[in-house]
């Protein structure tokens, strides 16, 4: 039988998974109660969910108001692309200083799925375009620039719900395949210039924005607590 504790990860895992898919949008409450009931945990379990999660930027605990999905301001949004332009452009210039068939194996592998995702387009394509970064950091073996990108990437995908339209997806898939090949042939100079490239048209598809509305997290949850 699962502990509270492993049911507190549950909880943390699903929640992460549907905000980063754009399943539950920026603003959208969190209810101790009936997100507890879902998960067959006490409340206590479900806001040691909430806490992880607020310190990854993802969930606001507000006082006197409960939990709600982080919602990005329009400030924050040019400070994490600003952030992931110097960062990301640097994880790739690393890579080609030692990129090796296993790394390119890896990230074809990576962007494969991507498009086997996008047959029957659904928010795991959203999610994986995401990964695909931060899989670049995890390659350059840095811990601390994996957790940075994760982190980044996270409230991008905030961003792009927030201020994008609804359940479109980060990246294309064209350009994971142009940065590929300039990592291939240790282009650092081009790999940057894609990069940069690619983050600014991320950037300029997170401000097309539609009118949301807010569904009930607990019904999406569910779908997410039935597949753990």
């Amino acid at each position: 039988m699962a502990t509270n504790l492993n049911r507190s990860d549950a909880i943390y895992a699903s929640l992460r998974r549907a905000i980063l898919e754009q399943a539950l949008a920026p603003g959208t409450k969190l209810p101790e109660d009936s997100i507890g009931e879902t998960f067959g945990v006490s409340r206590t379990g479900v806001r040691n969910a909430f806490v992880r999660l607020s310190s990854e930027g993802l969930v606001e605990m507000r006082p006197n108001k409960g939990a709600a999905v982080a919602t990005p301001t329009l400030e924050e949004a040019a400070d994490v692309f600003t952030l992931r332009r110097a960062i990301e452009c640097e994880i790739v210039k690393r890579l080609c200083e030692r990129i090796s068939k296993e790394t390119i194996d890896a990230l074809l592998a990576h962007v494969k799925e991507e498009e086997r995702a996008l047959l029957n387009p659904s928010p795991r394509s959203i999610r994986l375009a995401g990964e695909f970064h931060i899989l670049l950091a995890e390659l350059t073996q840095s811990a601390y620039m994996t957790d940075m990108v994760s982190q980044v990437v996270s409230r991008s995908s905030l961003i792009l719900a927030r201020f994008g339209r609804p359940h479109s997806a980060e990246c294309g898939i064209d350009e994971h395949y142009k940065l590929i090949e300039a990592l291939k042939v240790q282009d650092a100079e081009a790999a940057m210039l894609i990069m940069r490239s690619h983050l600014d048209a991320v950037e300029e598809r997170a401000y097309q924005e539609d009118e949301v509305s807010l569904p009930d997290a607990a019904s999406i949850l569910r779908k997410y607590a039935e597949s753990m």
